[in-house]
């Protein structure tokens, strides 16, 4: 049976889940969540996830929430992007940092600065975030520096969960010229075979409600 990925094209947390299953030849679909009319708040989406999130993940009567947790169920599954053993705790170290400092706080400021009514953007709110995200993105480009991947020899989860906002468009702080590492990395990932956009593997897209 095919999984099912219920998600939208603006949410890097679930293009993080979407990125893994494509890149680990999972069969699945997406099933598109209106979330800007309200559609991850619907009693029939509450059903699915009492927090009102996407990515929610449906498969032969298994449901999992959080991005990460549907990132290492298909990892175990197939075998791919993990590290040898003695690195499966780095490896957990930026999956947990990237809820926290990376998309935890990249999504948040993308959201205020781009979905939000520009006369309803808090503007205090936005300069004291974009600091937050400047010092994360400073420690990643410092990781990154030297390195091919986030952990180990080879791609992992590490790495499909730190890119998951990195690819999009919309301004909130993040340029390749800024952070070399970091941008040099992004070709790495996108290098890889089956590699796609957020916008072109999820249903969902701003020039939607253009």
């Amino acid at each position: 049976m095919t999984a099912h990925l219920h998600c939208f094209g603006e949410s890097g947390n679930a293009y993080k889940a979407a990125l893994t299953m494509t890149l680990a030849g999972y069969s699945w679909q997406p099933v598109f969540v209106d979330f800007f009319h309200g559609g991850s708040r619907t009693p029939d989406f509450l059903a699915l996830n009492e927090m009102g999130e996407a990515p929610v993940f449906t498969e032969d009567g298994l449901t999992l929430t959080q991005s990460c947790v549907i990132q290492l169920h298909i990892a175990e599954k197939t075998g791919k992007f993990l590290p040898p053993p003695a690195l499966r705790a780095e490896m957990m170290r930026w999956l947990f940092w990237d809820a926290q400092k990376g998309t935890g706080q990249q999504g948040g400021l993308r959201f205020l600065m781009n979905f939000l009514p520009e006369d309803k953007r808090p503007a205090e709110a936005i300069r004291w975030l974009s600091g937050r995200v400047q010092a994360a993105l400073g420690t990643l480009e410092r990781h990154l520096t030297g390195r091919t991947w986030m952990v180990g020899d080879a791609p992992t989860l590490a790495d499909l969960a730190c890119c998951g906002y990195l690819y999009y468009p919309e301004p909130f702080g993040f340029s390749r010229e800024a952070f070399p590492a970091i941008a040099a990395w992004l070709d790495r990932i996108a290098a890889l075979p089956g590699w796609k956009h957020p916008y072109e593997l999820m249903p969902g897209n701003p020039s939607d409600r253009a």
